[in-house]
């Protein structure tokens, strides 16, 4: 998905978003609701007052960054590539990678945040297809 692609759909959507350099800031006070967007374009940031819902995401691009008030949503997407992080603040759905939510994951080391170790090992290339 091209950069004007995602705008135009945000405008569509009535959510707020403002371009500070080669990044897009989705800033609405609310939920996000994309599940029906199957990539993104680079640059993304989600900076809303709730959730972010790119359930039907498959592909995600390096530079996308979630500071979201709450969980996000990412049970299609099957890799994360080195780029992407994860400040949200509380979990991250991902069914198709890790069988469910980021902090249920057999994997989850208690008592690491669990975003500090996701993007690590997100950082590390560990989910990367």
């Amino acid at each position: 998905m091209t950069r004007e692609e995602f705008i135009k759909i945000l405008e569509e959507k009535g959510y707020p978003y403002e371009i500070v350099g080669n990044k897009v800031i989705v800033s609405h006070k609310e939920d996000i609701d994309l599940s029906d967007l199957t990539s993104l374009p680079p640059g993304v940031v989600f900076e809303n007052g709730e959730d972010v819902d790119l359930k039907s995401l498959t592909s995600i691009p390096p530079g996308v960054e979630f500071r979201n008030r709450y969980d996000v949503y990412l049970s299609s997407l099957t890799s994360l590539p080195p780029g992407v992080e994860f400040k949200n603040g509380r979990d991250v759905g991902l069914t198709s990678i890790v069988g469910g939510w980021f902090c249920f994951w057999q994997g989850h080391i208690p008592g690491i945040g669990k975003n500090r170790l996701l993007n690590k090992m997100i950082s590390l290339g560990l989910f990367e297809r």
